[in-house]
């Protein structure tokens, strides 16, 4: 039964009883609801009170439907502010998350002129080519395909890579430290491959993530990232 308190609205107790049972886990991601009559049985609310809770909770992505099947408990995103430099380790390490990290492929490849001018070297210089599926919990999150110059880091190995943070590495290995970045997004639909990976359905809404990445005195990376547009928001401060 919802707790009677005459100064807030009955459907709002309801959505705070339903949303504290996602934080808590007792409602999972992808979970179905009961049905609209089992909550008024439950919670001895009319239907226009679960209606308005629906409702709310679906405004605020909390659940989402499927028709003819049923209500759902929306997978939880994670937001990421873009006002200062972050890695995808250590925000999910903030999340109580297990980061993971899955090399797909590890080459030396030439620099076309495309990425040479991005990283600011010549055409034909070598430069690693690696693919990486970041995970969060054992769940695909990013697919990466990041390039990094062989004259800083020559002896960047794939099984390094999936044990220690390619940021740490810099540090730790080689002392290069990272002294800023710049990152641009957009919205884009993901490939076969790149859905093939982030298991999920081809064409599904991504965010296309490009960084380059700079010590004191050169560019080190540029990655371009594909994130499932489902686990993640990404917010910019304006002051």
């Amino acid at each position: 039964m919802v707790k009677i308190d005459s100064r807030i609205p009955l459907y709002y107790q309801l959505m705070d009883i339903l949303v504290e049972k996602m934080d808590s886990g007792e409602l999972k991601e992808n979970d179905q609801l009961p049905s609209e009559r089992e909550l008024c049985d439950s919670y001895q609310v009319s239907r226009t009170t679960v209606r308005q809770t629906m409702q709310e909770l679906e405004k605020q992505r909390y659940i989402y439907k499927i028709h003819g099947r049923g209500t759902f408990v929306s997978p939880r995103t994670y937001s990421q502010s873009l006002v200062k430099f972050y890695s995808f380790t250590e925000e999910m390490k903030k999340l109580n998350k297990q980061p993971t990290t899955k090399v797909v492929s590890f080459e030396k490849i030439l620099c076309d002129k495309k990425i040479a001018k991005v990283v600011n070297l010549m055409v034909d210089s070598e430069i690693f080519k690696i693919i990486r599926l970041r995970l969060a919990d054992g769940e695909p999150m990013l697919y990466e395909t990041s390039y990094i110059p062989v004259q800083y880091f020559p002896n960047l190995s794939p099984e390094e890579l999936e044990q220690t943070p390619l940021y740490e590495v810099f540090r730790s290995q080689y002392n290069v430290k990272i002294s800023s970045a710049r990152e641009s997004f957009k919205a884009v639909s993901a490939n076969k491959v790149e859905a093939d990976m982030l298991m999920i359905k081809e064409d599904f809404p991504c965010l296309l993530l490009e960084r380059i990445t700079y010590s004191p005195s050169a560019v080190i990376e540029y990655t371009v990232s594909i994130a499932r547009g489902d686990k993640f928001t990404y917010t910019v401060e304006l002051k």
